[in-house]
């Protein structure tokens, strides 16, 4: 895919810079892998908004992606690659022998027509689902477990993977982009290659309306605000120095760091990139 631009016919399109969809999938989608998503509009279940700026859009449904691919020693045909309005990558729909359908993320390079496997000892390449232990050093992978069974939980947004470094007994060690590196079971499975739409990161929104199509509501900077509503508020005129900046609820908002789970520590060998280890 390839970024889109356009003439400036209004100021709006003038800096729009959106992803090219024509080679995705133009009908609708698959509807036995629909259900509704019910936007939550920052709200908690009392009601309460608990993510502000949140809220609006186009209604969605959820496409069920089967991030466990558990489906073994059976060959799926890619039947197509689609947009998926939940998530930044693209998703593929994949027919297997028996005529089950399912839904699994799209790396690059993928093509429709192309025949994909999960399960063990099968070959190395784009698409193919199996077992770090299966793998070779040096090879980039997506949708990565972090305990066998439990499903991909890494590598799953746009243009992302992680990569093999090395091997420490019964665990994989993955290097992840932002250069931390973890030990992983072996047994858990990983798929090869990158992830679709890696011009993602490109998109230049161009209007506001764009972003309220997205969900995405009205930001008021805490400066503007008065004291009682936020705690870089108040002052006479234009005030930008002399505090700490923070969040409404008064939580730094500068490197804190909010990691607080001892039980995993011994998982981390090498900590992302800026942090001492």
């Amino acid at each position: 895919m390839s970024l889109k631009t356009f003439k400036p016919y209004t100021k709006s399109r003038r800096g729009t810079v959106i992803v090219d969809k024509s080679g995705l999938w133009k009908g609708k989608a698959y509807k036995p892998l629909l259900s509704v998503n019910n936007a939550s509009k920052g709200r908690n279940n009392l009601g309460r908004i608990t993510s502000r700026n949140h809220g609006g859009g186009h209604k969605q449904k959820y496409r069920i992606i089967d991030f466990h691919r558990r489906k073994f020693n059976s060959v799926a045909e890619v039947e197509r690659v689609e947009y998926d309005p939940n998530r930044s990558c693209y998703i593929m729909l994949v027919k297997f022998e028996d005529g089950e359908r399912f839904y699994y993320l799209a790396p690059q390079k993928i093509n429709v027509g192309d025949k994909i496997m999960n399960g063990q000892n099968i070959e190395v390449k784009i698409g193919n689902c199996m077992p770090l232990h299966d793998i070779p050093v040096g090879i980039n992978i997506h949708n990565v477990e972090l305990q066998p069974g439990a499903g991909g939980k890494i590598a799953r947004s746009a243009g992302t993977s992680v990569v093999i470094s090395g091997v420490d007994g019964n665990y994989s060690l993955i290097k992840m982009t932002s250069g931390e590196v973890r030990k992983i079971n072996s047994r858990c499975m990983a798929t090869i290659g990158v992830l679709s739409n890696p011009d993602q990161k490109n998109i230049k929104i161009g209007k506001a309306g764009r972003s309220r199509w997205l969900g995405i509501r009205p930001h008021t900077r805490g400066v503007v605000k008065n004291p009682v509503d936020h705690p870089h508020g108040g002052g006479e005129g234009k005030t930008a120095g002399g505090r700490h900046p923070v969040s409404p609820t008064g939580q730094s908002a500068k490197g804190l760091k909010t990691r607080d789970n001892k039980r995993t520590d011994k998982f981390i060998i090498r900590r992302r990139k800026g942090k001492k280890n």
